[in-house]
């Protein structure tokens, strides 16, 4: 029997996976690490490390890179959240990556819609990260790749096999007998990939830090829901806290619930024990445990708060 002690992952004890995508060989991609911190994620390679393997609905994980390193485009058909913990990123979309772009900022949070073609890049001046909240126990089944990603990949010695492994011709590795490369999309294929107008992303997928700070003055800022400021169903509800965002007191939720701190210390308790919880620190608590949270220190305090919902994984919900 696990405590909530026994189901918090540090940031400092994140283990990265290098080799995690199809890109990971192709300039510009090759320093950019994967983290999977709980469920299974999406990677592609065996060497994944997965800090906590309880399946809740849905999947965190993170992504760290250098500057100027990028992570190619690809697309999913559950939902990919992410909001960024250190550094400045350049989100972009479409077939090619021109159909919009905007940058976000630290604590800002970007809800992408499913089924179109998506990379982001690290335009800071030091390694950033984000971390990410994927839809669905097994985060959608995977990714689809644009075309010219498995196809540069290839001039680099990753090979991805329709099974959703990677191989390392690098290495000597080849596809097992009676596997395919994963084949590309054909130009009808890719027709079902639109091209979304920056001004609708905008205004319908993206949160800002400051916005949400001001929100949560006084009670919890919905941020990912039916009824929230990102209105959406992916099977998991995404709130936002600050100092004065919930009273100092035992409770509980009757679904599984993560804890994500933005800034600041935040004092975690519950029967029998306590903790600090730190930014970039993962906190998984069960249905039914009793806790209590607030933040530990004066000054600048936040938190985004996921929970399990009963709606299914699956494409971005457009209220019909």
């Amino acid at each position: 029997m696990t405590t909530i002690q026994d189901r918090i992952v540090r940031y400092g004890d994140l283990r990265p996976c290098k080799t995690a995508f199809i890109d990971a060989h192709t300039p510009g991609s090759d320093q950019k690490e994967n983290f999977t911190i709980i469920g299974g994620g999406v990677s592609e390679s065996p060497d994944q490390h997965v800090h906590i393997t309880d399946q809740i609905g849905f999947n965190i994980g993170a992504a760290g890179q250098p500057p100027k390193c990028r992570n190619s485009l690809h697309s999913h058909t559950t939902a990919e959240v992410f909001f960024v913990l250190k550094g400045r990123w350049r989100f972009f979309w479409g077939r090619y990556g021109t159909a919009g772009e905007f940058v976000a900022e630290e604590g800002d949070i970007f809800n992408i819609p499913t089924g179109i073609f998506r990379g982001f890049e690290n335009i800071g001046t030091d390694y950033g990260m984000i971390m990410a909240v994927l839809g669905g126990d097994d985060a959608g089944g995977g990714v689809t790749w644009a075309p010219q990603v498995i196809e540069d990949a290839s001039n680099h010695g990753l090979v991805l096999g329709e099974n959703g492994t990677l191989y390392d011709t690098k290495k000597g590795e080849t596809l097992p007998q009676g596997v395919n490369p994963m084949p590309l999309l054909t130009e009808e294929e890719l027709k079902a990939f639109p091209e979304v107008p920056v001004d609708g992303v905008i205004r319908d997928y993206v949160a800002r830090y400051w916005d949400l700070m001001a929100l949560a003055g006084k009670q919890p800022a919905k941020v990912i829901g039916e009824d929230a400021l990102l209105k959406d169903k992916p099977g998991f509800e995404i709130d936002f806290l600050s100092r004065g965002s919930i009273p100092d007191e035992m409770h509980s939720h009757d679904k599984p619930t993560v804890l994500m701190p933005m800034r600041g210390h935040w004092k975690l308790r519950w029967q029998g024990g306590e903790t600090v919880l730190n930014p970039g620190d993962t906190c998984l608590i069960n249905p039914g445990e009793e806790h209590a949270l607030a933040p530990s220190m004066t000054g600048e305090a936040s938190l985004y708060r996921v929970r399990t919902t009963d709606d299914p994984a699956g494409l971005t919900w457009t209220g019909s």
